[in-house]
């Protein structure tokens, strides 16, 4: 009898569940699912006091693994209605990633036509939108510090400074639309009273072989005894000399100030450049070179950083059109301070080098 009921629930289910379908058909709706499964050994120096390395199996070193779902409906006369969900994925571990919000990613629904793109709730800055193209490794884990320097971490000295670029944004409204070789975009993040103010704009030429953004942004941040405000610039631009090699520029303008002033001072002030160049050897095989370069003029949280860089070198290897097998190599130096490969791990040294092999897959 339970199992003729257990059969008889999952009956109703189907039913259901095609039901539901039927209407998103007739709407002209889809939905897509979508992701990216990456997972890479590295070894990595001096990952503790002492120069002691280590062997990491980890998740996302060409890109930041994840889930997502997007869909569409046609509401007539060139208008849409869409949203998007995204979550990112520890592979080695099974986890959510970061301990935060599920969607943390991308949480949003809005309109899309001949006006561009409005969507509210939560998604990636128009900083990070419009920078995305102009960095070589892409703003791959494994090595970049194209959205934020690695020199900074916990470390032994526990330095706190993390220079970079606005990434994602709550309780926002995005816009972002195309006319003809010209691309703007502008976020808001209202804070709701305790968060963090966020505005940002950018604009981006595109024209054949060349291409061009400049962003500007600012985030207020309330603390205790007022709110702290940073500002980012940043100007990049990239150059395709043939259909298989093309080379990349970028800088970027960072300052912020704290509402109370500290050891270092009141404001921590740099600016990060860096150069590129991705090489098509053969169809399968693509090379990356890449240069990061951060200039600290001032610091609340300076830890006695110095002249920090970043070499990183890439090798891709297409398996299919969704697979790719891929090696790299980072090598982070300083003049003092502590310096990190990773734009998201503790600093231990005064160098660092990281090698990877992983695999991706793309659905």
């Amino acid at each position: 009898m339970e199992k003729q009921l257990a059969r008889d629930r999952k009956l109703w289910l189907v039913a259901a569940l095609c039901g539901a379908v039927v209407p998103l058909a007739h709407a002209q709706s889809a939905v897509t699912i979508y992701g990216i499964m990456d997972a890479y050994v590295e070894r990595r120096s001096d990952m503790a006091v002492g120069g002691d390395g280590r062997w990491l199996l980890n998740s996302g070193g060409m890109n930041t693994s994840r889930l997502g779902f997007r869909g569409t409906e046609d509401l007539g006369g060139g208008l849409k209605a869409v949203f998007q969900l995204e979550s990112e994925v520890n592979l080695d571990t099974g986890q959510a990633a970061g301990g935060g919000a599920f969607w943390g990613r991308q949480a949003n629904v809005g309109l899309e036509g001949g006006f561009g793109r409005f969507v509210v709730g939560r998604s990636y800055s128009t900083t990070y939108d419009f920078l995305l193209p102009f960095d070589p490794m892409g703003y791959a884990p494994n090595y970049s510090w194209a959205t934020s320097a690695g020199a900074a971490g916990g470390g032994a000295t526990g330095g706190a400074r993390k220079d970079g670029m606005v990434t994602g944004v709550s309780n926002m409204a995005k816009y972002r639309g195309m006319f003809g070789p010209l691309n703007l975009g502008a976020t808001v993040g209202l804070g709701e009273g305790t968060g963090n103010k966020v505005y940002a704009v950018a604009g981006a030429f595109n024209s054949g072989p060349f291409g061009f953004t400049l962003t500007w942004d600012r985030v207020q941040a309330p603390v205790t005894g007022g709110t702290d405000t940073t500002r980012g610039v940043h100007a990049a631009a990239s150059y395709g000399i043939t259909d298989t090699f093309k080379l990349f520029a970028a800088l970027r303008s960072y300052d912020k100030q704290y509402a109370v002033a500290g050891a270092g001072g009141s404001a921590d002030k740099s600016r990060t450049w860096w150069l590129g160049a991705s090489y098509l050897v053969t169809p399968p095989l693509t090379l990356t070179l890449a240069y990061y370069k951060q200039d600290i003029r001032a610091g609340k949280n300076l830890g006695g950083i110095d002249d920090p860089s970043l070499l990183a070198l890439r090798a891709r290897y297409a398996l299919s059109k969704r697979t790719d097998l891929y090696a790299a190599l980072g090598y982070a130096k300083a003049s003092s301070g502590q310096v990190s490969v990773s734009r998201d791990d503790t600093a231990f040294d005064s160098k660092q080098t990281g090698v990877t092999a992983g695999i991706q897959h793309r659905f």
